[in-house]
């Protein structure tokens, strides 16, 4: 059953959500430096934009399946102690990659088993993490507490230049030596939280004691899409945003790419034009920070968000600089909208004992689209234009928000049109 909230709304800086947010900060700081220069070392080695997508994808793929298991075990055990635990591991990854670089170890296969095994991290991460963020929210305080994570992820993102820079200054191992020290950081604060999770006492009730382990994960997983298949409100939401990542999948592929192939210097103009999605994210996320949206509205704004969006994406590379600039300032404030409601909704709705198979199952539908498009922007690129492309799939992202958002209409407004949010 949905968690309803009646009562006045308590602060939202508790001792713990200051920690999480904070150490999640720096890790993100440290991700946006290193991760852009290990996107430009490949696309300068390589040349090639079938390469840089299997680059992309040797880092998505692990997140098809692993998202669904782990979701299920971590409904069973501490999603706190998994958080910080993975972080070390990345910690010491990264600082581990960085000293092969530095002895000149480096070949494109053992760098895209590296991004296999750091994609495998984070898939574990980040359903470890969707399940514990919203454990330390107060009451009534959903939509500002994901609109803080919006603007603070979308800051972080201030580091690409940053990282453009310096790894042109000092290449790639000295950014990846400054991101294992943040995960480091990050992962000492997170020991230090303290939120007491109940749900482990609960799911322990519901095991089968005649199960064996790898039979208690299964039952969790098929309840886990049973539990999804059940509220089809949950269900075309999940579907629509496997949709929409098969054409973001696309767009991560082409975008950098076509930028750096069609400008000089094309990293700086892509960091220009994005720019401002950023600055439209953080103006939004600041907004949703300090307004709630009308109950009886948010189902509607969703709807037209989502359509708007993709009609903006789909058409931005035809225009001047200029109107780039301008539409992806309004992706960005389209895509914190969407992002603020959706997942204040959702995961205020989904009991905390079912978030880790809700948000495995989701993660995987969203994976799997991401890495379908990927892949076919990869194929496609090779045939046909990539602004041909790009426009092409983003009609598609429009017409599936048209069919499973508008086409659930009931089922999807009781969730995102509830009190309290």
């Amino acid at each position: 059953m949905p968690r309803e909230k009646n009562t006045s709304p308590s602060p939202l800086w508790t001792r713990d959500f200051t920690i999480i947010t904070v150490g999640s900060v720096i890790s993100m700081f440290g991700n946006a430096i290193s991760g852009f220069a290990m996107s430009l070392m490949v696309l300068d080695i390589s040349d090639s934009t079938l390469l840089y997508a299997v680059y992309i994808s040797m880092y998505t793929l692990p997140q098809l399946f692993i998202p669904v298991i782990s979701g299920a075990v971590l409904d069973r055990f501490s999603r706190k102690r998994t958080i910080y635990t993975l972080d070390f591991i990345s910690s010491g990854l990264y600082l581990l990659m960085a000293g092969l670089l530095a002895a000149g170890w480096f070949s494109f296969p053992l760098f895209a088993a590296a991004c296999f095994l750091l994609g495998s991290i984070q898939s574990i991460y980040m359903v470890a993490y969707e399940s514990f963020y919203p454990l330390l929210i107060p009451e009534g305080n959903f939509q500002k507490a994901y609109s803080v994570a919006s603007v603070l992820e979308t800051i972080s993102a201030v580091m690409v230049p940053v990282s453009a820079f310096l790894y042109r200054q000092a290449g790639l191992s000295p950014l990846l030596v400054l991101n294992g020290i943040s995960f480091f950081a990050a992962a000492v604060m997170e020991t230090r939280i303290g939120a007491d999770e109940e749900y482990i006492e609960k799911q322990k009730k519901t095991l089968q004691k005649e199960a064996s382990p790898s039979r208690q994960v299964l039952t969790d997983i098929k309840e886990g899409f049973s539990y999804l298949w059940s509220e089809k409100g949950l269900l075309a939401v999940a579907v629509y945003f496997g949709f929409n990542a098969i054409c973001g999948g696309v767009s991560n592929v082409i975008t950098l790419p076509y930028f750096k192939s069609h400008y000089t210097n094309g990293e700086y103009w892509y960091m220009l034009v994005w720019g401002m999605a950023l600055a439209g994210r953080a103006i939004g996320g600041m907004i949703h920070y300090r307004v709630q949206l009308p109950s009886a509205r948010r189902y509607s704004i969703a709807l037209a968000v989502y359509i708007l969006i993709s009609l903006d994406e789909g058409f931005y590379l035809f225009f001047p600089v200029p109107v780039m600039m301008l539409l992806c300032f309004l992706i960005g404030i389209g895509g914190v909208t969407s992002y603020t409601i959706r997942i204040s909704a959702t995961q205020s709705y989904v009991p905390d004992e079912k978030k880790g198979r809700f948000n495995g199952a989701f993660n995987m539908l969203s994976t799997a689209g991401a890495l379908a498009g990927e892949i076919l922007a990869g194929l496609m690129t090779l045939i046909l234009p990539e602004r041909i492309v790009l426009m092409s799939v983003m009609l598609l992202c429009a017409l599936a928000a048209i069919v499973f958002i508008g086409g659930k209409k009931e089922e999807v407004s009781r969730i995102y049109n509830r009190q309290n949010i």
